[in-house]
């Protein structure tokens, strides 16, 4: 990838170093998120920020899968790539949530390689809980106290 001479507002916002977030999922790249080009396909890295998500809810109690799961619907993502990464690097996803709503959860990412301060990419996820009904719902409060100890300021 070529040198980024301008980096607009909202991107800075995002790329941002590993101190800016309070937890990490280490995630191995597969040999087939690698393109013909060498580098990682872009739909590997949403993939990467969905497992991180999906790990870090698991991890930290949140059922997510089966009768009593709590269940999400993503309705936004998005995704800034800084520089390339690619198979066989270990990488590591740090977590952060800058906004819980009555319903919804916004979680932002930043994709680490090796020891690197700053970000091959940074995206988001944002989420909205829904109920039986598939009809937003709002977030039980321990649900909520989990989702807080990620909460940072936007």
């Amino acid at each position: 990838m070529g040198r980024i001479h301008h980096i607009p507002p909202a991107a800075q916002r995002l790329m941002t170093t590993r101190a800016a977030y309070p937890a990490f999922v280490a995630l191995q790249t597969r040999w087939s998120d690698n393109d013909e080009y060498g580098h990682m396909n872009n739909a590997a890295y949403y993939q990467l920020f969905d497992t991180a998500v999906s790990n870090w809810q698991q991890d930290n109690g949140l059922i997510i899968r089966g009768p009593n799961a709590t269940r999400f619907v993503v309705v936004e993502n998005g995704c800034k790539y800084h520089r390339e990464t690619g198979y066989p690097h270990p990488l590591q996803i740090g977590l952060r949530i800058p906004h819980i709503g009555r319903s919804s959860v916004r979680f932002d990412l930043g994709l680490f390689q090796d020891d690197q301060d700053t970000p091959c990419a940074t995206g988001f996820f944002a989420m909205v809980h829904v109920g039986d009904t598939g009809q937003s719902a709002p977030l039980p409060d321990p649900v909520r106290a989990i989702f807080q100890r990620l909460a940072t300021p936007a």
